[in-house]
This record gives structure tokens, sequence and C-alpha cells, in this order.
């Protein structure tokens, strides 16, 4: 591994950033927000150490010019043409060559789980971590809502909310093309990956879930094998293991750090379920990386 690609693994970061739009803690300021790429990079020198956005998804569509994206644990080469589809909550970073041109169109993930119907199964495509081609409508859209957003106009968010709504349907699309397969989106599972989310550090059981969500834990582990082929303590647990990835990738905290952080009071408890989750222990997934 090169010098500049271990710093993003072993940063000097304790915990691992989280924005509003990077750099930023501010409140979202807007229905959408636009930004060029090339605006952005030129105060950072092209170059976006990793960060996350905890209710933000991004859509970054690159022009011209080229560079590599850090998303999660995965290093992909960009080139014109290329989307990438950040869902809320994703590690990214981004090193851009100079000169790069594109566009980045920020939504809130409550705008999105707002319009997406479970029946149309959108929601677990744009859930997916990726890039994509993106295709002439798409990129019209985009144009749209960058020449939409600096206005002024009457209906100016009721337009700017059409347009992200039918980004929304393209990108998807695009990534149905790229992997097909049939994903299940159901509400009581979208309400308990929610409760997860907020509480996988207190290490509740199902039965605990379950009664947050005012079913019976044989009910919630019936939706939750339909939907992913997997219990619902399946995910509970690999909501655990994912935070665990990414903080022995993203920051400098010691193994024990990281269980306690999440939640663990014992680390030899910790290195088994991490183990029994990955194949590997804490110690030897982080060397992993370095290799």
């Amino acid at each position: 591994m090169d010098a500049s690609r271990k710093n993003l693994y072993h940063s000097n970061m304790d915990q691992i950033e989280d924005f509003n739009l990077y750099g930023e803690r501010n409140a979202f300021p807007d229905v959408v927000h636009c930004e060029t790429i090339e605006t952005r990079s030129l105060i950072h020198d092209w170059e976006f150490s990793l960060h996350r956005h905890g209710r933000l998804h991004q859509f970054l569509l690159l022009e011209s010019g080229g560079g590599t994206a850090h998303l999660e644990e995965q290093h992909l080469p960009l080139a014109p043409g290329d989307l990438v589809n950040i869902p809320a909550g994703t590690i990214h970073g981004f090193r851009f060559d100079p000169g790069s041109t594109g566009w980045v169109v920020t939504l809130t993930a409550e705008f999105l789980e707002d319009g997406l119907r479970e029946s149309e199964g959108l929601r677990p495509l744009l859930l997916r971590i990726g890039k994509v081609p993106f295709n002439k409508d798409i990129k019209q859209i985009v144009t749209q809502i960058f020449a939409e957003y600096p206005s002024r106009a009457f209906a100016r968010a009721h337009v700017l909310r059409a347009l992200s709504t039918t980004l929304s349907g393209l990108v998807a699309r695009a990534l149905s093309v790229t992997d097909p397969r049939p994903q299940g989106d159901h509400s009581l599972q979208r309400r308990f990956e929610q409760l997860v989310d907020r509480h996988f550090t207190e290490h509740l059981s199902v039965a605990d879930y379950a009664s947050r969500l005012s079913v019976t834990p044989t009910h919630l582990s019936r939706v939750l094998r339909q939907a992913t082929g997997h219990s619902a303590s399946h995910a509970i647990e690999a909501r655990l293991i994912r935070e665990a990835r990414r903080n022995l990738a993203f920051s400098n905290l010691s193994v024990a750090e990281v269980g306690y952080q999440l939640g663990f009071q014992d680390p030899a408890h910790f290195s088994r379920v991490f183990k029994r989750g990955t194949g590997l222990a804490p110690r030897d997934f982080r060397k992993s990386l370095e290799r």
C-alpha cells in the first residue's frame, strides 16, 4: 500500500468525522444541495479526507478528469461518465485529478424515505454503495436541477423535489442493471433497521426490538428472513460488525477501545463476535488492510 493510501486508513482521526456537507456542521440548508466537483475541490486541493453524512444521500457525477473514490473499504478508480451512489452513513473520501469537473447532488435521507414506496423496490437499490455509468437522461435531469437550484422562481421547491425524485428513480434503474437481484422492502424491516441504527451499541435482544415495534419476535424474524434472507439477530450483529470494521479501518482507536465504543465490556468477547462475523480477528483484519 502506498503512503497516501495508507494514510487514508490510518489517519489521525480518533473518530470518523461526521458532517452535514463536507467540512460543515450546520443544518442542511435547502430542499436539495447542488455543488460542482471543481468548486469545492479548489478549496480542498482536490482531496476530501474520509468522512460521512449521517442523514444525507449523495450522487456524484464525474464529467471530465479522473480520480479515486474511497467508499467504506473499496477503492474505485473514477473516469468521465461515472456516477457514484453514496447512501447516508457511508464513509467516503475522494481524490480528484486537478481540473476535474462534475456535479454533486445532495438529498436528505428523509426526503428519499418519504418518496419511496415499498412495492416499487427502489430503496434497497439506493442503499447500495457503488459506481455505475450515467446516461444522457441522468445528465439531463442533473443539469435541470442545477439550473433550477439558484433561481427564486415561484414553485422552485416543488420543481426541485420533482426533479430530485426523478433523479433517484433513474439512478436506481442504473443500479438495477448492474445487479438486478430482487430485494425485499418492508415497512417493518425499515423501522427495525432504523431502531438498530439508533441502539445497536446497547446490545438489545430481538425480543427488545420486537417489543418496541409492537410485534412478536417470531413475526419480526420472519419478515427479516423474507426480505433479506437472514434473521433479525443476524441483522443486529451485522450492524455491530459494520461499525467495528469502519472504526478498525478508519481510526487510530485500539482494538479494545473499538470494542468499548460498541458496548462490549470484554475485549475478548468483542474479538470473538468480530471473528464470527468476518472470519478474522480484529488485529488480523487491520493488518489485512495494510497489506
